[in-house]
């Protein structure tokens, strides 16, 4: 194995994802059913976590959000594009042969703080890198929908040959492809080797695309004056949510938790994209927010046992506390909206940073355009 470790510091493989633990008891209410104004978007994340890909799993952490802001203002007809993420890990030796050196370490979700949570517990040791298994598995064992019109897609990483392991790789990218699931590979290395390894002949079975990380290209974020107020008012949201339930005290904690590990990614812009995804559509909390789970799932605040309720409302007599609750709802609203301004006038400032510096093209743009192209197959369109 190739030590990559400083290959894809600031570089984007532009991840995502999140669900239940595993061994979590109940589905997540917001992961049963869509809305009928929701249009679903399913990417399943495959890292592998051998030795040699420690710089990936830093760039997994620190690019978290911006897959995810893709999506944000995309629409299906009249439909909003909604994301689940799911996340596997292969080639790791502590994980068991008898699997074939794979996790699946979250199902399909939407809860986006668990998969930034699970990113980071992700350690490196080993291994053996079977592509084929992991896709095998990932098509078998994940709940991919049904709907034609679905973009589904594959994201796998990693800087072995594709081709090693008991499962033909070329036969999991056809069965792929005739699930209606798209491969995009991403060989961290030199080019010709990931062409040779057979990365590229995998995504072009599976009518994905062949990505590199090029070691010589670091993602440089650019600062940009809202970025400060941006990053301010992603905290100030975190005022607006109310727990409820046995999830309640584990969401919110989990919320400012993933905050800081993204505070740690400050360099590669990661609050400001995680802040982005928090004014979002993509960012819901219906399990353990009272206001998610009222606004957005139509739950009923009679529904709940009082001993449910955290204290604010406890103290508040029944007729008083879908007010309260609205006025949370609004406030959060107003904070959103605050965000996506000043987002849009940081993407401008930094597009035309970009062009006075001659940025070129990296992998973050690569992986953007894929998602693009392929999605918009699926009628799908981006602001």
């Amino acid at each position: 194995m190739k030590a990559h470790t400083h290959i894809l510091r600031n570089t984007l493989l532009g991840l995502i994802a999140s669900t239940a633990l595993l061994g979590a008891a109940a589905e997540p209410v917001s992961d049963k059913a869509l809305r009928d104004d929701e249009a679903l978007v399913q990417l399943a994340i495959l890292l592998d976590t051998s030795n040699s890909m420690d710089g990936l799993i830093e760039q997994a952490k620190s690019q978290l959000w911006k897959i995810v802001n893709e999506f944000n203002d995309a629409k299906q007809g009249d439909k909003t594009a909604v994301v689940q993420v799911a996340l596997y890990e292969y080639g790791n030796n502590n994980l068991s042969i008898g699997t074939n050196y794979i996790r699946q370490v979250l199902p399909f979700t939407r809860d986006l703080d668990k998969v930034s949570e699970q990113l980071f517990k992700l350690t490196t040791n080993g291994g053996d890198e079977y592509c084929g298994a992991v896709i095998r598995d990932a098509l078998d064992k994940l709940a991919w929908d049904k709907d034609g019109q679905t973009y589904k897609a594959v994201f796998i990483a990693g800087n072995e040959p594709f081709t090693q392991g008991p499962v033909s790789s070329q036969d999991a990218c056809k069965a792929a492809i005739q699930k209606g699931v798209v491969i995009n590979t991403i060989h961290c290395g030199d080019k010709s080797a990931g062409e040779q390894g057979g990365w590229r002949t995998g995504a072009a079975l599976a009518e994905g695309r062949f990505l590199t990380i090029d070691q010589d290209k670091a993602i440089v974020h650019i600062e940009a004056p809202q970025d400060k107020e941006i990053t301010r008012l992603s905290i100030e949201l975190n005022k607006t949510y109310i727990i409820y339930g046995k999830d309640g005290a584990r969401g919110s904690a989990n919320q400012m938790k993933q905050d800081s590990n993204a505070s740690a990614y400050k360099e590669a812009g990661a609050p400001v994209q995680r802040a982005v995804t928090k004014a979002s559509e993509n960012y819901r909390n219906s399990t353990w927010d009272l206001v998610d789970a009222n606004k957005k799932d139509g739950l009923k605040l009679n529904e709940i046992k009082d001993a449910d309720l955290p204290p604010e409302l406890q103290s508040l007599k029944p007729e008083e506390r879908q007010t309260y609750l609205d006025q949370k709802a609004t406030e959060r609203a107003k904070i959103q909206a605050q965000i996506k301004s000043l987002n849009e006038e940081r993407q401008k400032y930094v597009a035309d940073k970009a062009k006075e510096s001659g940025q070129s093209d990296t992998l973050d743009k690569a992986i953007v355009k894929a998602v693009r192209e392929q999605a918009e197959k699926k009628a799908i369109t981006f602001k």
